[in-house]
């Protein structure tokens, strides 16, 4: 079963079934799709998701220190490809 340490670095990256899951020191950030079917491979999904929510939930939950909100860098403006 795939796992990371919540908010230990800006490193490691998982997946779970069409999901990608980013480690980073002050956010995780998952994108991409999953169905969760109702047979034995979506079980073992919603199992793997759990696993990394309840994680997330444990460390968030750990940290004493937990401002009521961050503030997370822009994205960068978007430039005009100059190759075409």
């Amino acid at each position: 079963m795939p796992t990371i340490k919540p908010f230990a670095n800006d490193a490691d990256s998982i997946g779970i079934g069409g999901l990608t899951i980013e480690n980073g020191v002050d956010k995780i950030a998952v994108y991409g799709n999953i169905d969760l079917t109702r047979d034995k491979a979506g079980l073992v999904l919603a199992r793997e998701l759990k696993v990394l929510v309840d994680g997330v939930i444990k460390a968030l939950e750990a940290d004493k220190g937990l401002p009521d909100q961050i503030e997370l860098p822009k994205k960068p403006d978007e430039v005009q490809n100059p190759f075409g």
